[in-house]
C-alpha cells in the first residue's frame, strides 16, 4: 500500500511537472517535430520505469519529489541521457538554461 501511494504521489509531483515542463521548454524553442516526437518517446519509456521505481523504493520517490517540487532537482535530470531520445531532450533544456544564465 505504501509503495501505491509513493508511486501515486511519484506520478502526480515528478511525471505530471516534467511532462509539462517539457511542452514548456520545446514550445519556447520552437523545437522541430522530431524533437517533440522525441521527447515523447523519451517520456513514454521512461516515465513508467521512473514510476515503478517509486513503487519499489518508497523512501526514493517521496525524497524526489520533495525535490523536485521545491526546485531543487530539475525532473529532466531523471531522465538517461544515452537514450537518444532523451538526449535531444536533454540538450535543449542545457541549451535554454544556458541562456537562461546569460552564458
Amino acid at each position: 500500500m505504501i509503495s501505491d501511494i509513493a508511486a501515486w504521489l511519484f506520478a502526480l509531483f515528478v511525471i505530471d511537472p516534467l511532462q509539462a515542463e517539457i511542452s514548456a521548454h520545446l514550445e519556447r524553442a520552437n523545437a522541430p517535430v522530431a524533437a517533440i516526437q522525441q521527447s515523447r518517446q523519451c517520456v513514454e519509456s521512461h516515465g513508467p520505469r521512473l514510476v515503478q521505481r517509486a513503487g519499489e523504493e518508497p523512501g526514493w520517490a517521496v525524497a524526489t519529489a520533495v525535490s523536485v517540487a521545491v526546485g531543487w532537482t530539475s525532473p529532466v535530470q531523471l531522465l538517461d541521457g544515452g537514450d537518444p531520445n532523451c538526449s535531444t531532450l536533454i540538450k535543449v533544456f542545457q541549451i535554454e538554461n544556458n541562456q537562461d544564465n546569460g552564458a
